[in-house]
Parts: structure tokens; sequence; C-alpha cells
């Protein structure tokens, strides 16, 4: 966000309403994300509007499956998907990121938060940077996560799956994937297909791999280099 404001950009982070403050209250309270899906999200249910748009119809939204839903509702005036999920229509089907944590989707699992161990953690996120890294973004990242894998794995086979994007809106905007050469979470078998998918549309439409990265390119010590991508893009259009 600094990086942006300091570029100009109003920055904005939206986030769950009752996610706790801190990573130590959401490890104490995993009950807080169960039964929580990323297309559940208030914002992309249509409940409430994304946060700031009342105040500018200038708003780049960053980061994922999310932003790819949002800017297919015409919400964005650029979009930088970093390692999304996969949406329906997206082919290539998610056993690397079951894989990813070492344990396949369970449906017995469907409403709860199960915290990923360090092991994990390090294999999904942190497994394209080093030992001691990987320690610290575990301490400094890692909560319970939402109910985010299974949706995502059976997406093409739920007709009523809310991991769903509007990709032919011709208000979509221009639109960057971001893609980690090494992520285990989301190869990039997922991001490239979202992207030949996505590059139907009149709007720009944009993919960069991003060398020697993991799943955690967003939060390890090369965060810099995915922010200032980001950042280029955006002030092409935005």
């Amino acid at each position: 966000m600094t990086l942006f404001e300091e570029a100009g950009y109003v920055g904005l982070t939206p986030g769950w309403p009752d996610d706790p403050e801190t990573v130590a209250e959401a490890r104490e309270h995993p009950e807080v994300f169960a039964g929580k899906e990323s297309a559940r999200s208030p914002t992309t249910r249509g409940d409430n509007p994304p946060p700031g748009s009342e105040a500018s119809d200038h708003r780049p939204f960053l980061r994922g499956l999310l932003t790819m839903i949002l800017a297919g509702r015409g919400l964005a005036t650029a979009s930088v998907a970093i390692s999304p999920a996969p949406f329906r229509g997206v082919l290539p089907l998610r056993s690397r990121t079951a894989d990813s944590q070492r344990r396949p989707p369970q449906p017995a699992n469907w409403n709860r938060a199960v915290p990923l161990s360090y092991e994990q953690f390090r294999y999904s996120f942190a497994n394209a940077v080093g030992e001691d890294e990987a320690k610290e973004l575990y301490l400094g990242y890692s909560v319970p996560p939402r109910r985010s894998a299974l949706p995502g794995s059976v997406a093409n086979l739920n007709p009523w799956s809310e991991a769903k994007v509007d990709s032919t809106n011709p208000e979509r905007g221009p639109m960057l994937i971001v893609s980690a050469d090494s992520d285990h979470t989301v190869p990039w078998a997922i991001a490239n297909a979202a992207y030949k998918k996505q590059k139907r549309n009149k709007g720009a439409t944009e993919i960069v791999k991003m060398p020697g990265r993991g799943h955690a390119l967003t939060i390890d010590a090369g965060w810099r280099e995915v922010a200032e991508k980001a950042l280029e893009f955006v002030k092409r259009f935005a």
C-alpha cells in the first residue's frame, strides 16, 4: 500500500468484516474462518459495494480470484490477479493444489478451518525461500485457511459454484495475471489457463511469470519486485 500511495494512489485494504486483527488472534480462534469461501465474501456476493467505490471511479483491485470476479463485474479501471485460484471454466484440475497441502480436500472439513502445519506451509507457500525465511513467514502470516480448496477443485463439476468469473464483460478493463514459476499452490498451468480465457476479452490481457518464486511471492523478501510489476501495469491504464 505504501508503494502505491507514494505513486499517487489511494490505498485501500478491504478484508472480511469479522476477521481477527492479528495473526495470533486468528490462530487462537480458527472457528472465525470456518465455513467461509473467498467467492462468498460480502463484496463478491454483492451484499456490500467494494470499499472505497463511493470515493472514486478509478480503483484497481489487486490479488487473485476475487480480483477477477470484481473486474468481471466492471468494477476495476485496471486489475492485477496474483496467483489466481481457478474459476469455473479453467480446465486444469487442482490436484497439484491439493497435493501442495499434502492432503486432499476433505468434505469432512467443509465447515472447519484447519491450520496448515509448518511442513504444509513450507511446501504450499514458502518452497522457493530459505528455511529461516520460511519459518518467519509461517509465524508472521499463516492463519487457518478459509473453505477454498474444495470449491476451487470442483468448480467445473458444480453448476452452482460461486467460483465463476465473467471474462467476456467488455467493461472488465485491462488485466495482468502474475504467476510464480515454482508455485505449488497455483501452478503455471492454472494461471495460464485463466489467461487464455481472459485474453478473449476486448480489454488488454497480459501474463507474466516471476522466476524463482513460490506462492509466497507477495509476502516474502522479493515482494517489491511483484508490487512494482503490478504498479507498472496499473500506471499504463489507471
